[in-house]
């Protein structure tokens, strides 16, 4: 299968997986196929530029097809329940729930399997090259990174996190969305732009430090040992290391742990860690799944009152508030 565009890439896709689609380049739902299982991925296209893709599907068995594609895009994918696999230039690149994968892809073809009688939920937010390198720069028409550099001639770049509560307030925005038919492409489109800037920032701009002297004094592992000290802090959230405890755990010495977490995140590691409680707090209490005294003890805060008091800092509300809608 030859795909020549950006949607062509993603019609490609569809085709491989034998769903029945009446257009190109427009939004649809697109049912899986009895025999193959139950489900359907639904395609939205707000604007010429952008698709966004709710896989939301169980298959009768496992399955596996290839792409082939002549063209380039870049894709952002939430793998939100079950997994998939990527067989692509002699690599393996597993898709887990959980997880965020923003995917550059130029000219390449790739295997995939999808996993029998398990539940698939996933959110995906493609562009075209010229959107992407047009979002990577500054007003000064200025761009730190572009396709062309990240790619370097491969025909393939992966990037990978675990998916933040912030970001999964948005992904569930999308899919309540996605469901009703009083939706307007607006509102999908800033929502999926939204989570673009959100993994832009974590995954492309603060991953590599702008400082040359800093970036100088950050190895690769160093680097590595620091987005690991964030993962411990994110499953850690209501019991968090202390810093020593935490620089002993990913092997980094606790100066250049607490110097190089501020380089690359932005914040010190327990500033960080209090945006992230409050992020997650946010979400339980948007879902309705706990009141405000429970989602304190979830995110680690044993004082309510001095929970609400920074929840109120940061929202503008009092947390309280969610519950009562």
């Amino acid at each position: 299968m030859m795909a020549e565009d950006f949607h062509q890439i993603y019609n490609a896709f569809f085709d491989g997986f034998q769903l029945s689609r009446r257009y190109a380049d427009r939004t649809e739902q697109l049912p899986v196929p009895r025999q193959a299982g139950e489900g359907a991925l639904r395609r939205f296209v707000p604007r010429p530029d952008l698709e966004i893709v709710i896989s939301d599907y169980t298959l009768s068995r496992n399955r596996q097809f290839q792409v082939r594609t002549d063209s380039a895009m870049v894709e952002l994918s939430f793998c939100l329940q079950g997994k998939r696999e990527l067989h692509i230039s002699g690599m393996k690149h597993e898709f887990r729930a959980n997880r965020c994968t923003l995917q550059l892809v130029d000219r390449f073809q790739a295997h995939f399997d999808f996993v029998g009688n398990q539940p698939m939920l996933a959110v995906g937010i493609g562009i075209p090259v010229a959107t992407f390198d047009r979002f990577m720069e500054d007003f000064e028409g200025k761009r730190p990174v572009d396709f062309a550099k990240l790619v370097d001639r491969s025909p393939f770049r992966l990037f990978e996190q675990a998916i933040d509560p912030a970001t999964s307030v948005i992904l569930q925005q999308i899919l309540d969305a996605s469901y009703s038919n009083d939706t307007r492409k607006i509102y999908m489109e800033s929502k999926a732009l939204e989570l673009l800037s959100l993994s832009f920032h974590t995954l492309l701009w603060d991953r590599e430090p702008d400082d040359k002297h800093i970036r100088s004094k950050l190895s690769k592992s160093d680097l590595e040992k620091i987005r690991q000290a964030q993962e411990v802090l994110l499953h850690r959230m209501d019991s968090p290391p202390s810093l020593l405890e935490l620089s002993r755990t990913v092997g980094l010495n606790d100066f250049k742990l607490k110097i190089g977490f501020k380089e690359v995140y932005g914040h010190t590691v327990f500033g960080y860690l209090r945006e992230k409680r409050l992020e997650k707090a946010l979400l339980l209490l948007q879902k309705g799944q706990v009141n405000v005294n429970q989602a304190a003890c979830v995110v680690g805060y044993s004082n309510p009152s001095h929970f609400a008091e920074v929840f109120r800092e940061k929202y503008g509300f009092n947390p309280g508030e969610l519950v009562r809608k």
